[in-house]
C-alpha cells in the first residue's frame, strides 16, 4: 500500500476509536468487549488519543500522504475524528456539573477541584503519605481458591493513628478474573490521603468456586477488618465498601446481607454490617426481572460459571444473590455511580436499583450519573474518574460524621 491509502486506513481505525466513545451502543453481542476497550480507554483519555492521531498525521505527511486523494480523505477524516475526540472531552468535563448535582440532594458541595488535563498522567498511583501494605492473609485458603485469594492489600496513611474510618474495595472482574491490585486506586490513594484506612482483599473466582463462594471470601475479609481494627487504627463501627462491576454487586450485595447465616458458614456469630456503601456500575439483579438488559441477559453466564444452576432450578439462591431482591427500610446510605454508555452493565439497571432504594430505605440514597461514562471508567486517572472520587469522598466523609455525631 501506499502512504496515502495507508494513512487513509489509519484515519478510518482512528475515527473508529472516536466513535466508540461517542456512541451509546447496546445488544452488541459477540461484539461487546472489543467495543468496550476501544470506548473505555478512548472515553478516559481523549487527549491521549488525540496526540497518538496528530503525531501519526505528521509522520504520515512526511512520507507524502497527502500528495494524493486518499491521503486527502483520510486527512478529512482525521480532522473530523479530532473534533470528535474534543466533543468526548468535553462531556467528560460536564461531569463537574452532575457530580454537583448528586451531592445537592444531600445538602453536600464536595471538592471539584479537578483540572481540565487532569490524567495525562493515568496510571501514576503513587501519593505522598500513603503506604500499601500487601498480601496479608485474611483468613485460611479454601476450596475453590486458584492461589492467593484469601489475601488482601492496606492502603494507607503512612503516619499512625487511630478511629479511622475504613473502607472495603472489591475488586471486579465478572466473577471469574480480576486482582485486588487492579481496581479502586484512585479512590483509596484519595481517602488514604485523607486519613482513611482501605482494605482490597482477591476473593475466590469462578469457574472453579461457585456462588456464594465470593461473598462469602467477602465477608470473611470484612469479619476480619474488625477482629484487627485496633492494629490498623480504624473504627469497627464505622466501614464502608465500595467495587467496581462484579465488585459494585458484591459491595451493594455487602451491604444489604448484613449478618446473613448463608453467606457466613462457620462465622454466622461475626458483625458484618457496613455504614456505608459507594457501588460503581455493578449488576443488582440476576433475574433481570426489569428486563434492563434485554437480548444481553447474563443468565447463561451465570448458570454456567458462577452460580451453576439455573433460576428454575434454585430460585431462592438466584433471589438471594440479585441486591435487589435485599432493598429494605434498614439499608445503609448509598451512593450508586454509573455511566451513561456502559455497554456491559447497563444504566437502566442502576436507575432501576436506585428507584428502589429511594422507595425503601430510610437512610440517604444519592445517584452520580455520568454522562457518557463506559464500563470501568475508575480504573485509572481521568476527568471522570476524579469527580466520581471526589463525590464517593464528600459522601463518605459526610457519612462519617454523621456517624461521630451520632455517638
Amino acid at each position: 500500500m501506499t502512504a496515502p491509502s495507508l494513512f487513509l486506513f489509519a484515519s478510518l481505525v482512528g475515527a473508529a476509536f472516536t466513535a466508540s466513545a461517542l456512541v451509546q451502543a447496546r445488544q452488541l453481542r459477540g461484539a461487546v468487549i472489543p467495543w468496550f476497550l476501544s470506548a473505555w480507554l478512548t472515553g478516559e483519555m481523549p487527549l491521549h488519543q488525540l496526540a497518538w492521531q496528530a503525531v501519526a498525521t505528521l509522520v504520515f505527511g512526511a512520507f507524502g500522504a497527502f500528495e494524493a486523494w486518499p491521503g486527502l480523505l483520510g486527512l478529512a477524516i482525521t480532522f473530523a475524528s479530532w473534533g470528535g475526540l474534543l466533543a468526548v472531552h468535553a462531556k467528560a468535563l460536564r461531569a463537574e456539573a452532575s457530580t454537583r448535582a448528586a451531592l445537592a440532594e444531600a445538602g453536600l458541595t464536595g471538592d471539584a477541584d479537578v483540572s481540565p488535563l487532569h490524567g495525562l498522567r493515568p496510571f501514576a498511583m503513587k501519593t505522598i503519605g500513603v503506604e500499601t501494605v500487601r498480601n496479608i492473609p485474611y483468613g485460611d485458603s479454601l476450596p475453590g481458591d486458584k492461589g492467593k485469594r484469601n489475601l488482601l492489600d492496606v492502603v494507607r496513611p503512612t503516619t499512625p493513628g487511630a478511629g479511622r474510618p475504613a473502607l472495603l474495595q472489591i475488586h471486579g472482574g465478572a466473577w471469574v478474573i480480576g486482582e485486588k491490585e487492579q481496581q479502586g486506586q484512585p479512590l483509596m490513594h484519595h481517602l488514604a490521603e485523607r486519613g482513611w484506612v482501605c482494605f482490597a482483599p482477591n476473593y475466590r473466582l469462578s469457574p472453579k468456586a461457585t456462588f456464594p463462594d465470593h461473598i462469602v471470601d467477602v465477608k470473611r475479609a470484612l469479619a476480619w477488618i474488625r477482629e484487627h481494627a485496633d492494629e490498623y487504627g480504624i473504627d469497627p463501627r464505622f466501614i464502608a465498601v465500595t467495587g467496581g462491576s462484579a465488585g459494585g454487586h458484591l459491595a451493594a450485595l455487602t451491604a444489604l446481607s448484613e449478618n446473613d447465616p448463608l453467606f457466613q458458614p462457620g462465622f454466622e456469630s461475626a458483625d458484618t454490617s457496613i455504614a456505608a456503601a459507594v457501588p460503581f456500575y455493578g449488576v443488582y439483579d440476576f433475574l433481570d426481572r426489569h428486563g434492563d438488559r434485554g437480548r444481553m441477559s447474563m443468565q447463561p453466564f451465570l448458570a454456567e460459571r458462577v452460580l451453576k444452576c439455573r433460576p428454575e432450578e434454585n430460585p431462592e439462591l438466584w433471589d438471594a444473590a440479585s441486591p435487589l431482591s435485599r432493598v429494605k427500610p434498614e439499608a445503609p446510605p448509598f451512593l450508586v455511580i454509573q455511566g451513561t454508555h456502559d455497554s456491559l452493565v447497563f444504566v437502566e439497571e442502576a436507575r432501576t436499583f436506585v428507584a428502589a432504594l429511594r422507595e425503601k430505605s430510610r437512610n440517604p440514597v444519592l445517584y452520580l450519573e455520568l454522562e457518557g461514562a463506559q464500563h470501568a471508567f475508575d480504573v485509572f486517572h481521568s476527568v471522570r474518574c476524579a469527580h466520581a472520587v471526589r463525590a464517593a469522598t464528600a459522601f463518605l466523609e459526610e457519612m462519617h460524621r454523621r456517624h461521630l455525631d451520632s455517638r
